[in-house]
């Protein structure tokens, strides 16, 4: 009889049936055989330093691959370390496949280390968690996690694997493998709100699609292509769906970042809102009081969240879009165009001209010019911070895919994204330059990733916007109580270069504008990770944190 481990059956099932190549994990003992199914079944694992780390790249590695990250964490700390990440990834949508280690299940109730209800805990932030009591169910399991994670909305999903049945081997002829299936399955909206929309969308004389993260997920770029270039509707797509179409597509206002959208919504008479929350990133609709709203989304939930909608449409965004371009006529909205151009570069005069501007000390934005100086559009851009996101979001543009993600703008507001999803991305793209901007801030919660990098010859470039503080909560605390009472925003100046050298990868400190691109290509050249710590002017407030504020004093 030939026998396998249960931990070697979760490697087995992963390998052969879910084409799992790599995993995100820490070792631990009540995990320990699944590693070894790993190494038996060649499936790569990045080790991380925090097992926070481990779920935020899993994260990053299903949007950058379209397809459910995998991370494995043990029991108790190793749990909870990751609880952030998974929530980050049920806010943002992501089909994160988490397995987990636990106390032996002979031990219930007698205080076993690391005895704790890890299911009761992550319940509320994952699409669906469970416990596998049975060895021979092991694979049933999994084939369970990958389809509730993928399919309808995708999240997170949470598998509690005890030793009882990891350690544990059964005759392999008696385990009852599941086939890889894809189930496709759509909603269909009715035809008469199919025709509804399409009149709106035909009468619009002033309209802005605005694509999210279900975009993104749908995979929907032909039929995207084809609708927005029929209708003539200027674009905008954020999150998980930017990339989806370049941002240099004749139509896109990405090259202006959220500010087009601030600055274009509220003249608009017509948005298709597609496959995006409208939470406190879009000011909850405040943008846009007046114009009349076509939703869609694969939750029916999110059709009418925070705003009643003319026209909800509920199912996956290409689905839909296809079904409406045989309704839609061709329009040209140049001219509505070049008014929503002409609007943000007005707002935008003075942060068009601190791009092309050296400064002393260097403003962020203009840091932000340099990167692209040197990268361009075939690069991937990740941020992470607070003021740092939104620089980061208004000057960076990339031709790929999924080419700039800001994390932190999800719904959780999670700082510390950046290095663990820069890190994902350039594993999924080894042949692209992964850049992350970093706050100094946010980069102190994750930086002992670049452990992870350089043990793992991950050469990705971080650039730090080193403002010396939290820049977003201290200038807010000056507008709110004063400068002469910011309490706990102040960092002050950090060499952090020198820790990620002392980690074995590149470092460089930068102070002066014109040592910015240099340092950059130093860094690209040395062939390691690298974190380039510039210095940047810590009076500069972005408009991000203006808006925050505002919001925050109507209360």
């Amino acid at each position: 009889m030939a026998e396998i481990f249960g931990g070697h059956l979760v490697a087995k099932y992963l390998k052969e049936n879910e084409n799992v190549g790599i995993v995100f994990t820490i070792s631990g003992g009540h995990i320990e055989n699944i590693l070894d199914g790993f190494t038996q079944y060649n499936i790569r694992t990045i080790d991380v330093r925090h097992e926070q780390a481990a779920a935020m790249m899993a994260h990053a590695w299903s949007i950058y691959k379209n397809k459910p990250g995998v991370c494995l964490v043990t029991a108790g700390p190793g749990f909870t370390n990751s609880l952030t990440g998974i929530a980050n990834a049920y806010l943002d949508n992501a089909p994160l496949v988490v397995l987990c280690g636990r106390h032996p299940l002979r031990d219930d109730l007698t205080g076993a280390l690391q005895e704790m209800n890890q299911i009761d805990m992550v319940k509320p932030v994952t699409k669906w968690c469970a416990t596998c009591y049975d060895t021979k169910r092991i694979p049933e399991y999994l084939s369970i996690a990958f389809r509730q994670a993928t399919m309808g909305r995708p999240g997170p999903v949470f598998l509690e694997l005890p030793p009882d049945i990891l350690f544990v081997g059964v005759d392999e002829k008696s385990v009852k493998m599941p086939l890889r299936k894809v189930h496709k399955s759509s909603t269909h909206p009715d035809e008469s709100e199919l025709k509804k929309a399409a009149d709106i969308i035909n009468n619009a004389q002033r309209p802005l699609f605005i694509g999210g993260s279900g975009v993104g997920i749908s995979g929907c770029a032909d039929v995207l292509k084809t609708f927005i270039e029929k209708t003539g509707f200027p674009f905008a797509l954020l999150n998980n769906g930017r990339g989806e179409l370049p941002d240099d597509h004749p139509l896109s206002i990405n090259d202006s970042g959220f500010t087009g959208i601030m600055t274009g919504a509220p003249q608009t008479d017509v948005i298709i809102a597609a496959g995006i929350r409208f939470n406190w990133v879009m000011q909850a609709t405040k943008l846009f009081p007046d114009a009349k709203v076509v939703r869609i989304d694969i939750e029916e939930h999110e059709i009418d969240r925070n705003r009643s909608s003319e026209v909800g449409l509920v199912g996956d965004c290409g689905y839909i879009l296809n079904q409406l371009v045989p309704m839609v006529e061709k329009r040209n909205h140049d001219k509505w165009l070049t008014k929503l151009r002409n609007a943000y570069a007005a707002f935008m005069t003075t942060e068009l001209e601190q791009r092309k501007t050296p400064s002393d000390p260097i403003h962020p934005v203009r840091l932000v010019a340099q990167i692209m100086e040197v990268f361009g559009e075939d690069a991937l851009y990740v941020a992470d911070g607070g003021d740092t996101s939104y620089y980061g979001l208004a000057g960076f543009t990339s031709s790929q895919k999924a080419g700039v993600l800001i994390p932190a703008g999800a719904l959780l507001g999670c700082l510390g994204t950046g290095i663990p999803f820069a890190i994902a991305g350039k594993l999924a793209n080894p042949d692209k330059p992964v850049i992350v901007l970093n706050g100094d801030g946010s980069f102190g919660f994750n930086s002992m990733e670049f452990d992870t990098a350089v043990r793992h010859n991950i050469p990705i470039v971080c650039v730090v916007n080193n403002d010396c503080a939290w820049g977003m909560i201290k200038h807010s605390q000056e507008m709110s109580i004063g400068g002469d009472r910011c309490t706990c925003s102040e960092l002050g100046m950090r060499n952090y270069e020198k820790m990620v050298e002392g980690l074995g990868g590149y470092g460089e400190l930068v102070t002066k504008d014109a040592d910015i691109i240099p340092a950059i290509k130093r860094a690209v050249e040395s062939g390691k990770p690298a974190c380039i710590n510039v210095v940047t002017d810590p009076t500069v407030t972005s408009p991000a944190t203006v808006m925050f504020y505002q919001n925050l004093s109507d209360f």
